[in-house]
């Protein structure tokens, strides 16, 4: 279970835990064998989460909402822990899920055949690969007077997503200490997606799956050393793109992550033979990556709606 933080600047993966089996927790030789230490028991990955995200928090980490898939937004433990400290939170939550709304207990696939067409907002998730992603939302105000807005006042919405050619739907439950936008929760929802780019950047660039190891202690040093490389090459890449951005009418795609990743490799782990050879060898790749990223966006926008 890993815990990734995200901004306007870039995301990096900050924190970890070891999900171990019930089959594991409770046996004392394997564990030993291991070499698991005999402090953590067997914890769900929610309970994991919910550790992560108040070690996070306790060591100052400003994070005013929380995201996460189906396995986190069922679990009310997690949720209550949130609204306490007075974190939003938008987590997505299976179709049968049960929320409270005016009109009672509903699943919040029952609730989706109850909007009018006028419920919909057609808004953006964030840029992708290929442009905006745009997907039709719609919010619904849900647990108004139960114990938990007793105890943590705030605003409560189930969030329902469309894609606007398929049709398929997905669900969030989502909480605010005080109220914001349907834009905003959009914007949160779509930061979920860092999490996947985050493994798969420190897969490709750190090594974080590249392990064989079988003992806690190996684990726990590779992970870490993984996520080190990855948040360095994360802040460089900010670092970068805030003291040098790119110049305005310039035909280049902001430094990213793989990008500097190569010139280090070009740079310092690979004999240098002619650096202002790498450097156009660079400038020409983020040029065509330019190029295509605004093809793919000029195609999208160009779709049908």
């Amino acid at each position: 279970m890993y815990l990734t933080y995200a901004s306007a600047h870039g995301h990096a993966l900050i924190d970890r835990a070891l999900y171990l089996p019930r089959s594991w927790a409770d046996d004392t030789e394997r564990r030993a064998a291991a070499g698991v230490p005999d402090d953590p028991g067997f914890a769900t990955k929610p309970a994991l989460a919910r550790e992560t995200i108040i070690r996070a928090l306790d060591s100052g980490a400003s994070a005013p909402r929380v995201a996460g898939d189906e396995v986190y937004g069922a679990d009310p433990g997690l949720r209550r822990e949130l609204e306490r400290r007075g974190v939003g939170y938008v987590l997505a939550v299976a179709c049968s899920h049960h929320v409270t709304t005016a009109a009672g207990k509903l699943r919040a696939d029952a609730i989706v055949s109850k909007l009018p067409r006028r419920a919909w907002q057609r808004l953006s998730a964030g840029d992708g690969s290929k442009g905006p992603r745009f997907y039709d939302w719609a919010w619904v105000g849900i647990d108004a007077h139960n114990d938990a807005a007793a105890k943590h006042p705030g605003q409560r919405w189930l969030l329902i997503r469309r894609n606007n050619s398929t049709g398929e739907l997905a669900y969030h439950r989502c909480y605010a200490p005080k109220p914001v936008p349907l834009r905003e929760l959009v914007r949160v929802a779509g930061r979920r997606w860092t999490v996947e780019e985050s493994f798969q950047a420190s897969k490709g660039l750190a090594g974080l799956d590249q392990h064989q190891v079988r003992r806690w202690i190996s684990w726990q040093r590779w992970t870490v050393l993984a996520m080190l490389t990855y948040a360095f090459l994360a802040v460089v890449t900010a670092t970068e793109r805030a003291e040098n951005p790119t110049p305005q009418g310039v035909s280049l795609i902001a430094l990213t992550c793989n990008e500097i990743h190569r010139l280090f490799n070009t740079f310092i782990a690979e004999p240098i033979r002619d650096l202002r050879h790498r450097l156009r060898w660079s400038l020409w790749r983020r040029r065509h990556q330019h190029c295509a990223r605004t093809s793919h966006y000029r195609r999208r926008q160009a779709l049908p709606a």
